[in-house]
């Protein structure tokens, strides 16, 4: 449908699970995509999979919880592009899953170094941009911003501010003409939620799918299409809101998800062809 030709995004974190799917849809609904990882994710092949799919796309990868390389991002892809219209902060980590009095200092130290200053710097960087085109941002938040998930209680933390940061944003830039929403999923089929790829047990593991509602994990293509939603003209009316995709999870009651019948379990297949979806960061970088 091409909602967003002639649009230029920034998607952080946007080589990997969710940003994969991100940056893959907004290319394929015509925006120019800068897609922005750390240097050991795979940005280069993403940007390859992009342009055979007949999408625009270039790649920055480096650390930009570093002021400079935030600011480097953001003059590099003006530089190349001439403008921005949609910043997506996608980039975050899950390094970490243990009680508060277990919890270690450094992994605490890495979420607010990869969940809040990636944001903050992007976001700072980019408004003057966005206030020239009147564009918008659109952030990870997370049903544990919401209400709170034990065993990774400073994660959730971290997307607490981010709920609180972007309806901050929204009231403050919307006399510029600038829109700003998070996203919050739920369990989603990446790294982050499978005990073969991050540190939650098989009793985590088979507690979110029973507390969730439709009782399966949602795909990051689903994610990917409510950032769509919100970075598209069709939100036009929306900021400041916290878009729950989750599986109904922060309003289940109980293990509901158990109830589900097997066929309703199944993932969609979807249209993306996903590469990277299970190599989220689930250690500290």
């Amino acid at each position: 449908m091409n909602r967003l030709e002639k649009k230029v995004a920034i998607v952080t974190g946007g080589a990997t699970g969710i940003g994969e799917a991100i940056s893959k849809k907004f290319a394929a609904e015509g925006a120019e995509v800068f897609v922005v990882g750390m240097p050991q994710d795979p940005v280069k092949e993403m940007i390859n999979d992009i342009k055979k799919s007949k999408g625009k796309a270039i790649g920055y990868s480096a650390d930009i919880s570093s002021e400079e390389n935030a600011k480097d991002a953001v003059e590099t892809a003006v530089k190349h592009f001439g403008r921005i219209d949609i910043l997506i902060n996608n980039a975050g980590v899950y390094p970490e899953v243990n009680t508060i009095d277990q919890y270690s200092p450094e992994a605490f130290d890495n979420l607010l170094k990869n969940n809040l200053r990636t944001a903050f710097l992007m976001t700072k960087y980019a408004i003057p941009h966005l206030q020239k085109s009147q564009g918008c941002i659109v952030s990870a938040g997370s049903e544990a911003g919401k209400i709170g998930i034990p065993s990774v209680t400073p994660y959730g933390g971290t997307k607490g501010f981010m709920h609180a940061f972007m309806k901050g944003v929204a009231a403050e830039q919307a006399k510029n003409g600038i829109r700003a929403n998070c996203v919050a999923p739920g369990p989603i089929d990446t790294a982050w939620t499978h005990k073969e790829t991050s540190d939650i047990t098989k009793k985590i593991e088979k507690q979110m799918m029973s507390a969730t509602p439709l009782g399966r994990r949602g795909t990051p293509e689903e994610i990917a299409n409510v950032y769509l939603f919100l970075a598209s003209d069709e939100a036009s009316y929306v900021t400041g809101a916290v878009y729950s995709a989750d599986g109904g999870i922060t309003i289940g009651k109980g293990p509901v998800g158990d109830e589900v019948p097997s066929k309703l379990k199944k993932e969609p297949k979807g249209n993306l062809k996903l590469k990277h979806q299970i190599n989220g960061a689930t250690n500290m970088r």
